[in-house]
């Protein structure tokens, strides 16, 4: 009795994960996550007939870093620096793109305030990204 009780437990250790996993990924999928539009389905009808292809959408990082840019020349770096990291940690899949971002900013930086003034905005967002743009200006 006892080794038979051992048996489903083993069992079950192994299938429920499985299970769950499954389960939840169907449920993903089947989850209508915008409601379709009356805009979004002439888009989406005009682009299927149309002999040009469409200009690509643009990605959520390249967005993001041309709002920060723009902020960078509006207000400071230190602003821009502040709303990055803001922006990846409420969008973790940013993260990936926030060196490349915080690189940018130092770039633009220095361009604006000169080397020591860019400097002087530097701060550990992205590990030290930013640092790495302003020294990477030439």
């Amino acid at each position: 009795m006892n080794q038979a009780a051992r048996r489903i437990g083993r069992t079950l250790a192994l299938v429920l994960p499985v299970v769950l996993v499954l389960s939840g990924t169907l449920a993903v999928t089947r989850v209508p996550w915008a409601a379709p539009t009356a805009e979004s389905q002439v888009l989406t009808a005009s682009s299927e007939t149309a002999s040009t292809q469409a200009k690509a959408p643009r990605q959520a990082h390249e967005v993001l870093r041309d709002r920060l840019l723009t902020e960078l020349q509006e207000k400071n770096p230190g602003e821009a620096l502040t709303d990055l990291q803001t922006a990846v940690n409420g969008r973790p899949s940013l993260a990936r793109h926030c060196a490349e971002l915080a690189r940018a900013l130092g770039r633009a930086a220095v361009a604006k305030y000169g080397l020591k003034g860019a400097q002087s905005f530097a701060r550990p967002v992205c590990d030290t990204s930013y640092a790495a743009g302003v020294a990477q200006t030439p």
